[in-house]
């Protein structure tokens, strides 16, 4: 039941910016970038791929046996935004979603230790 919570949070915590791909006017909410530009194609396009991982996670809440995809996909995600987001310098206006994955994380770790220890023998 706890890996099937820390799924569930995971899915949560990025509906918010997957809901952006079919309410636009979060782009500019979230990010602060107005429609119109390329960067806000790129924003808009990004919420489309948290789509993805917000799918990721319900079906891993679901389905056991997709858990370790699960794991490496949402890994990547959080983990490479938190790796850009400190060589970057630490952007504030990117403050709230960094502290958001640091947040994920422990429940990132524990569906991660869930889904590749060594089966009971």
């Amino acid at each position: 039941m706890t890996t099937k919570m820390c799924w569930w949070v995971l899915a949560a915590i990025h509906a918010m910016p997957a809901a952006a791909l079919f309410l636009p006017s979060l782009v500019t909410r979230l990010y602060g970038v107005e429609g119109g530009s390329t960067v806000f194609l790129l924003l808009h396009h990004r919420a489309a791929l948290f789509a993805v991982i917000v799918v990721m996670c319900v079906w891993a809440a679901l389905r056991a046996e997709v858990r370790p995809l699960a794991v490496a996909a949402v890994g990547l995600s959080m983990l490479s935004f938190l790796l850009l987001y400190a060589l970057a310098g630490q952007p504030g206006a990117l403050r709230a979603i960094a502290v958001a994955d640091l947040l994920g994380l422990p429940f990132l770790a524990w569906a991660a230790w869930a889904a590749y220890r060594p089966a009971a023998a």
